[in-house]
């Protein structure tokens, strides 16, 4: 052991110091060298393979004229923001969270409860403007290269001290704290470039300031307030004073001023929009669960707990020694379903039979992990339920 030590700890050292010298890269952004370790071609491949997860996992909320509108917001701003080569794809989520992110490559997601909470379009596009910050910065990448780069280091410092093996839980704690205040920097400079990008496709952002208010009332009525530091946010109080100073600077220097609110044209263009929980999904009435889309129901024992998403509803009690699982398969049989169950879930069958629910073909089966699945072919469908 005490021969490899040596050569491993030279291995790993010339590793980092390798990943160091060849992951410099300039940012679009500040112009500046940076550790990045994720090229463009990888960065665009990780936004096309996050996509279609993003979107089983929530849903599309479909609206026309709304989805039109952010499109051209958000293909205007892309072409005057650091990246214009990018790209960008802009989808709104059929969630009631309040809610808006990005992930590499150009995507961009705002759900429909952060869509009903903004008061005007200004607000809107300032919060636009800060993902689409985060992709031309390479927020996301820049933060995977450091946590290599500090993750080595911390492996080599195992490694070759036997006191930093005794202070590993604090190193942990420590390495935490920093990529925290990593992440609250990148939300100050998304901030500040959505001010900018807001800015130059004519919109006053300090309504994007006005809308970090509501966050803070939204974070209070919740109780969610933490201490500052421990966030990956800086605190909303601070950030609606930072964005107002910034916009202030920013009409003053490009001598802006009369520029774009759009109250009541937002107002219009949301009125109809569902919020909260959205009933064509699903919806607990009297103990009992209806989904008015797929034309199915069933009782809610007393005492469960559901959860409810497009990929799946989940009902358990609340010392969680049972779950129900009803999703939908894949397979265009009811056999098919059955088989591809069994071998994705390592089951082995005790027991099964083919039944009826409600004059629909049916599959019930019990396994060795004592778990209960019910399958059941829709007569006008080619989607199984289990």
């Amino acid at each position: 052991m005490k021969r490899f030590m040596p050569q491993f700890i030279t291995t790993a050292a010339m590793t980092i110091v390798f990943l160091f010298l060849s992951g410099c890269a300039v940012n679009p952004v500040t112009g500046k060298k940076q550790l990045v370790l994720v090229s463009e071609a990888q960065e665009l491949a990780m936004g096309q393979q996050y996509d279609p997860s993003i979107v089983a996992q929530f849903g599309l909320y479909e609206d026309e004229k709304l989805q039109a509108f952010i499109n051209e917001k958000g293909k205007q701003m892309g072409a005057i923001s650091h990246r214009p080569q990018l790209n960008y794809q802009f989808r709104i989520l059929d969630s009631p969270v309040i809610n808006a992110f990005a992930v590499p490559g150009g995507y961009v997601y705002f759900t429909r409860g952060i869509m009903a909470h903004f008061n005007n379009e200004a607000e809107f596009a300032g919060v636009l403007g800060h993902e689409v910050g985060h992709i031309t910065a390479r927020h996301s990448v820049v933060s995977m290269s450091k946590q290599q780069l500090y993750g080595g280091l911390f492996m080599v410092g195992m490694v070759v001290s036997e006191e930093f093996r005794q202070f590993a839980d604090v190193g942990q704690q420590a390495l935490g704290m920093l990529f925290l205040k990593f992440s609250r920097n990148d939300e100050s400079q998304s901030d500040e470039l959505g001010v900018d990008y807001s800015t130059q496709i004519g919109y006053d952002s300090h309504e994007m300031a006005n809308f970090f208010g509501v966050l803070k009332r939204q974070m209070e009525r919740r109780g969610q307030r933490i201490p500052e530091f421990q966030s990956t946010h800086p605190d909303p109080a601070n950030r609606e004073q930072r964005v107002h100073e910034l916009s202030t600077q920013y009409q003053k220097q490009r001598g802006m001023s009369n520029l774009k609110i759009g109250r009541e044209s937002y107002l219009r263009m949301i009125d109809g929009l569902i919020y909260g929980e959205d009933p064509r999904q699903g919806y607990v009435d009297y103990n009992t669960f209806f989904h008015p889309v797929l034309k199915f129901y069933f009782p809610v024992p007393p005492n469960w707990k559901l959860v409810n998403s497009p990929q799946m509803v989940q009902i358990a009690p609340q010392d969680g020694k049972a779950v129900i699982l009803m999703t939908l398969s894949k397979q265009n049989t009811l056999q098919a379903a059955v088989q591809a169950t069994l071998q994705e879930d390592g089951l082995q069958v005790i027991e099964q039979s083919n039944t009826t629910v409600n004059g629909l073909q049916a599959h019930a089966m019990l396994s060795t992990v004592k778990k209960i699945l019910m399958l059941s072919l829709n007569r006008s469908s080619n989607s199984s339920p289990n």
